[in-house]
């Protein structure tokens, strides 16, 4: 359907003389912004539950894995394929499965993502990051607010604020440049969720000790409310 003419000048003979096209409101797309609350709800049930699996006193798998390195890459590695399911799952490629405002913020400023949606897509990625560990703590009961797993906070490690911060913006840095140049060359698009996937499961075996391995606000808020800690956020 054409936009809607209005007539904004002064009319001569019942005609309008200087006919101005309405400009069509931009759409929301509230299904996308569901699917976005969903994706990062999702995200944030597997994170409490692969966290309960390894690091909980009363689970085998905890008691059965004494290196830290190694547990925190089967953590990661949990974590990248639960990423990638997402991104490549039909909801995940009809929203673009952001699951970040960092990641909108990109598009947003690329001029890939109108306001409404940024505001739209940020809003929903807030709410299911809290939903989906307030869920999380729901069905799992004590043992996601076990200070063992603690909500799956991610807070910054001994070195301190300061190092957090320049390692969390390191590891952004490298994710969007590899998410907006594989994207951007057509043999390697497909790929990539698989590489955002491996870097996520790098990230938390190497980077988490430095800052919690977070890259993502919505994810890092969600846990620190629900936990009531807030350290370095």
């Amino acid at each position: 359907m054409p936009p809607r003419v209005g007539c904004y000048a002064k009319l001569e003979d019942g005609l309008c003389i200087e006919p101005v096209m309405a400009k069509p409101a931009t759409p929301l797309h509230w299904p996308e912004y569901l699917i976005e609350a969903v994706a990062i709800g999702t995200f944030m049930v597997s994170a409490a539950v692969f966290a309960v699996v390894l690091y909980h006193p009363s689970s085998p798998f905890s008691g059965a894995i004494s290196n830290e390195l190694v547990r925190r890459a089967f953590m990661g590695l949990a974590m990248g394929s639960t990423a990638v399911a997402i991104i490549y799952s039909p909801w995940g490629r009809r929203s673009g499965a952001h699951m970040n405002p960092a990641v909108t913020l990109t598009f947003f400023r690329l001029g890939k993502v109108a306001p409404p949606d940024f505001v739209g897509y940020i809003t929903a990625q807030f709410t299911g990051a809290i939903v989906g560990i307030a869920a999380a703590a729901l069905a799992l009961g004590g043992l996601v607010s076990d200070p063992s797993v603690n909500y799956v906070t991610t807070v910054p490690g001994p070195p301190g604020d300061v190092v957090a911060f320049v390692a969390e913006a390191l590891i952004s840095f490298v994710l969007m440049l590899t998410v907006l140049t594989v994207s951007n060359h057509p043999r390697a698009a497909p790929f990539t969720g698989v590489s955002a996937g491996l870097l996520v499961w790098t990230y938390i075996t190497v980077e988490a000790p430095l800052s919690g391995m977070s890259m993502n606000p919505a994810r890092t808020f969600g846990s620190a409310l629900l936990a009531r800690d807030f350290p370095g956020l």
